[in-house]
């Protein structure tokens, strides 16, 4: 069991938001030159990123729905490979052809 719970995609979406907002202001305020300049501008894109991805990550869990285990009623279990005979018929004409054909005799 672990001490601290795994944070869920809205905590992780609103403590990069709150950080990158803290470093735009920090960096507003202090205005700092030169080479640090460049690598809290890289941070503050980092944090950025992070906090667009965890509110994609915190929308897309909200309109999640569990799947199902199993197939639902009514539809068929795909067979073999669960290929239907119309993608065989685009990709082998002739393998449809021969399973439609039952002892040399088309069933059509």
């Amino acid at each position: 069991m672990r001490l601290f719970p795994k944070p869920d995609a809205r905590f992780r979406a609103a403590a990069t938001t709150l950080a990158a907002v803290a470093l735009l202001v920090t960096m507003l305020i202090w205005r700092p030159e030169g080479t640090l300049a460049v690598v809290l501008a890289l941070v503050l894109v980092l944090l950025t990123m992070t906090a667009g991805v965890a509110v994609t990550a915190a929308r897309e869990s909200r309109d999640a729905r569990p799947t199902a285990p199993h197939p639902p009623a009514g539809q068929p279990l795909p067979a073999g490979y669960g290929v239907d005979a119309d993608t065989l018929e685009t990709l082998d004409p002739r393998a449809v052809r021969d399973s439609r054909t039952v002892n040399g005799v088309s069933d059509r």
